[in-house]
């Protein structure tokens, strides 16, 4: 096996080669985006099952009207709401027992949402389950980012992060497959099926971790040098003792070391304090980098995309112009899976900054041409038809859908994963843990709040906004372009531990042609040479 060198300005990084076992390893633990993906997909299907409507609003219930507003938007929501408080508890519990400790003890919360879920015959119980399911899916959703960057190889780390977004897609479609396969049963297997399969996937996902070794960067900040070469020697497929390892690991240790020197924690309320330290006016301040996680996955969230993954079916319900529409939610989603295979090869190869800019301005351009069809031609312009709605130009409506479809190919391939990516490596060792868990509750809550007002924005008997919502969306996509452009710095092909520098050193803009002129390691010696002296 030959030694793989790299030299940067003088920089010489030593890095293991990447083993099949090595890779199939960190992939593994992007499973956890598909219960996540399937929990968020099947709800949008189950909305519209007559069996379900008739279940939570009686027998006399109008299945064409579907459920009231305030309904969907409780029904959506709560799981996100759940989602945001779990995510923030992951970041301590990660800290203390571990990133893939808590990822399992998230499954095991989850479950125990699922069967309540199952088990509900009305309402209430299953708005709770789905708070108890929310809790689950907030450890999982923040600590597996967490996890799967700090034991990915560099050189791959873009893309195996992006698997987790891939398999949150994946997770989607097999929710709507499933809910396609029985939205016309006349029990309630109709409902419980969709809801009672996402045992399998945390199933899978937590026995699955139980043979994967803990993060070494966790053992690091635990003072365990001997349990974290051996984590680090699994994860790379090398020998304990071999130079490879050797040499990641005292680069992992100098630089928690220096963090640390940086930043002290006394206790609990101060390791919370610590990540709002700095001036918002430095971009290697703490507070900068909380700032640019959570506004990452707010802006992920602004692009609209769970509209179309949560409320599809209902919408296309009401366009007059779908015949089937379980089956175009469900091609929605096959969309999304192929579209984000396309992000493994370009999150690499242009850099996670360039996708989300490009990509921005893609969904932008798809938006407004949604939104501008709508209201001349297209949706928004339907009548009646024994009391349902018929669309007067049928055409127009197919081509707001294609271009629909071309927005969920422009996220899939790069806001999708591009978000997650970048979550996973701003942060600094002493913060990381909370840093993405707070990334990933603002995912949340604002995944949270857009739930519960697009019922409001879109329901019939509500705003009814009908295609204008695009426009919404579209001006938020525009957001979306201008914040990448000024304020996201580029990391691909860097360390984690070099991420920190170059954000120390240069701005966003400039970040593309950032390289490494020292390591941590070598700062380490130059301090005890001059301590000598």
């Amino acid at each position: 096996m030959s030694e793989e060198v790299g030299k940067v300005k003088g920089v010489e990084a030593v890095e293991a080669p990447v083993t099949w076992k090595s890779y199939m390893m960190c992939v593994f633990a992007a499973f956890g985006g598909i219960f996540f993906g399937y929990d968020s997909g099947y709800i949008g299907g189950v909305l519209g099952m007559e069996y379900f409507i008739h279940m939570i609003d009686g027998p006399d219930a109008v299945v064409k009207n579907g459920l009231a507003s305030w309904e969907q938007s409780l029904i959506v929501s709560i799981l996100s709401a759940g989602t945001f408080f779990g995510a923030l508890i992951a970041g301590d519990l990660a800290d203390f027992f571990g990133r893939r400790n808590t990822i399992i003890v998230g499954c095991g919360v989850f479950l125990v949402g699922v069967v309540l879920q199952t088990a509900s015959a009305g309402l209430g119980l299953l708005v709770a389950g789905r708070l108890v399911a929310g809790f689950g899916v907030g450890f999982v959703s923040a600590i597996i980012i967490l996890y799967m960057s700090e034991i990915a190889p560099r050189k791959v780390r873009g893309a195996i992060v992006s698997g987790y977004q891939f398999c949150i897609t994946i997770g989607l479609m097999l929710a709507a497959c499933v809910t396609y396969g029985t939205q016309n049963r006349t029990d309630s297997s109709s409902y419980r099926i969709p809801v009672g399969l996402q045992m399998l996937w945390a199933l899978i996902l937590a026995i699955g971790l139980l043979f994967l070794p803990e993060s070494p960067r966790f053992y690091i900040k635990r003072g365990q040098m001997d349990k974290a070469r051996h984590a680090l020697a699994r994860v790379r497929d090398q020998p304990e003792d071999s130079h490879y390892v050797e040499a990641e690991l005292a680069e992992i240790q100098a630089n928690f070391e220096y963090e640390s020197s940086m930043i002290p924690s006394t206790g609990y309320f101060s390791s919370w304090a610590n990540c709002f330290k700095g001036s918002l006016f430095k971009a290697n301040s703490n507070v900068r980098k909380i700032i640019l996680g959570a506004s990452l996955q707010m802006m992920q969230q602004w692009t609209g995309v769970n509209f179309v993954f949560y409320f599809s079916t209902v919408f296309l319900q009401g366009t007059g112009a779908v015949s089937n529409p379980f089956l175009m939610s469900m091609i929605f989603t096959i969309i999304n899976v192929l579209s984000t295979p396309f992000s493994f090869y370009m999150v690499e190869k242009f850099g996670r900054r360039t996708i989300l800019i490009w990509g921005a301005l893609g969904m932008t351009v798809c938006e407004f041409i949604v939104a501008i069809i709508g209201v001349t031609i297209g949706f928004n312009k339907t009548h009646l038809v024994d009391g349902s709605p018929i669309a007067d130009n049928i055409p127009a409506v197919n081509a707001q859908i294609a271009f629909i479809a071309i927005y969920i190919f422009f996220f899939a391939s790069t806001w999708g994963p591009g978000a997650w990516v970048l979550i996973g490596e701003v942060f600094p060792i002493p913060i990381r843990s909370r840093g993405v868990a707070i990334s990933t509750a603002s995912n949340w809550l604002w995944n949270c709040i857009i739930a519960v007002i697009t019922p409001y924005l879109v329901g019939a008997d509500k705003g009814n906004l009908k295609s204008s919502v695009f426009f919404l969306w579209g001006s938020l996509c525009a957001c979306c372009f201008v914040y990448a452009y000024f304020l996201v710095p580029e990391t691909k092909g860097l360390t984690l531990e070099q991420v920190d520098q170059m954000m120390d050193e240069v701005s966003p803009r400039k970040s593309a042609g950032w390289k490494p002129s020292t390591t941590f390691v070598q700062q380490a010696h130059h301090g005890e040479k001059e301590a000598q002296s």
